[in-house]
C-alpha cells in the first residue's frame, strides 16, 4: 500500500465499515482513493462470533441493507439462504454474515485494502497518519467502525462463561456444567437467548440478576416503539413466556436490590455477563487523548468520524423519548444522512 495518501481511510470491516466503504463509492470517490483497514475482513464479530445467535433485526430489513447501496453489487450476489427467507421473520445471524463476507471480498478487490490492525493515529499538517502495524498510511479522511466489545462486571469467585459461548448451543455444550448454579446478570436480547441455552444444558440452577422489568418492542404502523432496548423476535417470545409467564423449574430470578442479592450471588460458581456492550478500543490520538463523538452525526474530529455499534446514533422517536439506534440499515441511515457533512469537513 503506497503511503503517500488517500483521500479517506476506514478502519474496521464490519456491517459499519462495509456500508461505509459503499456509500464512498456510492457518493463518486474513486475506489484508488479508499484505504481499508482490518485484521480479518470477516464481517467483523458478527462473523467472527455471532453467527448462531438468533437476531432482533427482521430479514426485510438485512435486506434493505444488502441492496442499499449500488457499489455493493447485490443484484449480482450468488443465491444466499437470507434472500429466500420471510422478510417479516428474525433469523440466526448467520444468515446475514454470508452475504457480508461475499459484499466484503468484492469491494476488498477494487479498494487499497490492508490486512492489518490500525493502532494509532493523529493529525499533522492537515492529513491524518494512522498507524496499522508497521506501516503508516496518510489520509485526509479517516472513518472508525471498530465495533464494541461485551461488557463486563467484577464478582470474583465465579468462573466466567464467555458471552460468546453462552449464545452459542454448540460451544456451550462443550462446558462441563454439570451439577453448575450458573448467575446470568442481565436482562437484554442476549440474556434472554443464554438463558434458555444454559437450561438446556446439566447446570443444577440458574439464576438471573435482574435490575429491572423486562421491555419490549412495540411495532406500530410506522416505526417501533423501544426499537432498540426493547426484545424482539424469539428473545421476545421466549421472555414473555417463561420470565413474564412461568419460570421454568431450574431458573430464578432476583433484582439485584434484594437484601438476598449477595446470599443468592454466593450460591453460584459460574457467571455470564449479558450487560451490553462498549467500543472496542480504537486508534489512539496522543494530541488529544479520548475523543467525544458527536451522536446526531458521528463527528469526533475534523476529518475523523465514527460509525457503527462504537458510535451509535441518537435519535428522539415520535413520542419524544430518545435511544441509541444500532443495527445494519440504521449504520446505513446514519451515513446517508451524515456522509455529506463529513465530505465538507476535512482539516
Amino acid at each position: 500500500m503506497d503511503a503517500t495518501g488517500y483521500s479517506w481511510t476506514v478502519i474496521g470491516a464490519g456491517p459499519a465499515g462495509i456500508a461505509a466503504v459503499g456509500r464512498l463509492l456510492d457518493h463518486g470517490i474513486a475506489a484508488d482513493e479508499i484505504a481499508w483497514i482490518d485484521p480479518e475482513f470477516g464481517a467483523g464479530d458478527l462473523g467472527a462470533k455471532w453467527r448462531a445467535v438468533s437476531s432482533n433485526t427482521q430479514v426485510g430489513l438485512f435486506l434493505d441493507y444488502l441492496n442499499a447501496s449500488p457499489s455493493f453489487r447485490f443484484g449480482q450476489a450468488p443465491r444466499f439462504a437470507l434472500t429466500t427467507t420471510d422478510p417479516d421473520q428474525t433469523c440466526p445471524l448467520g444468515m446475514i454474515a454470508e452475504p457480508l463476507v461475499w459484499i466484503s471480498e468484492q469491494l476488498g478487490g477494487r479498494v487499497n485494502r490492508l490486512q492489518a490492525m490500525a493502532t494509532q493515529l493523529w493529525l499533522q499538517h492537515r492529513r491524518w497518519t494512522v498507524r496499522a502495524d508497521h506501516r503508516e498510511i496518510r489520509s485526509t479522511n479517516v472513518v472508525l467502525a471498530v465495533g464494541s466489545t461485551p461488557t463486563k462486571l467484577d464478582y470474583p469467585g465465579l468462573e466466567v462463561i464467555e458471552i460468546e459461548a453462552a449464545l452459542d448451543p454448540g460451544r456451550l455444550a462443550q462446558l462441563a456444567l454439570a451439577g453448575a448454579t450458573v448467575a446470568v446478570f442481565g436482562s437484554s436480547h442476549s440474556s434472554m437467548i443464554a438463558l434458555p441455552n444454559l437450561l438446556a444444558t446439566s447446570a443444577s440452577r440458574v439464576i438471573n440478576f435482574y435490575r429491572s422489568p423486562l421491555k419490549y418492542a412495540v411495532y406500530l404502523e410506522d416505526w417501533i416503539l423501544f426499537d432498540d432496548t426493547g426484545l424482539k423476535g424469539e428473545a421476545a417470545q421466549w421472555a414473555r413466556e417463561n420470565i413474564d409467564g412461568t419460570l421454568p423449574e431450574r431458573l430464578h430470578r432476583c433484582w439485584v436490590g434484594d437484601p438476598r442479592f449477595a446470599d443468592r450471588l454466593q450460591e453460584c460458581t459460574h457467571v455470564v455477563y449479558t450487560v451490553g456492550f462498549e467500543p472496542r478500543p480504537h486508534p489512539v490520538t496522543p494530541q488529544w487523548g479520548p475523543l467525544k463523538y458527536d451522536a446526531s452525526n458521528g463527528i469526533l474530529a475534523p476529518g475523523l468520524f465514527g460509525v457503527g455499534i462504537a458510535f451509535p446514533e441518537y435519535r428522539l422517536n415520535p413520542l419524544g423519548s430518545g435511544e441509541y439506534r444500532v443495527g445494519l440499515f440504521k449504520f446505513m441511515q446514519l451515513l446517508d444522512a451524515a456522509l455529506p457533512l463529513w465530505l465538507l469537513y476535512s482539516p
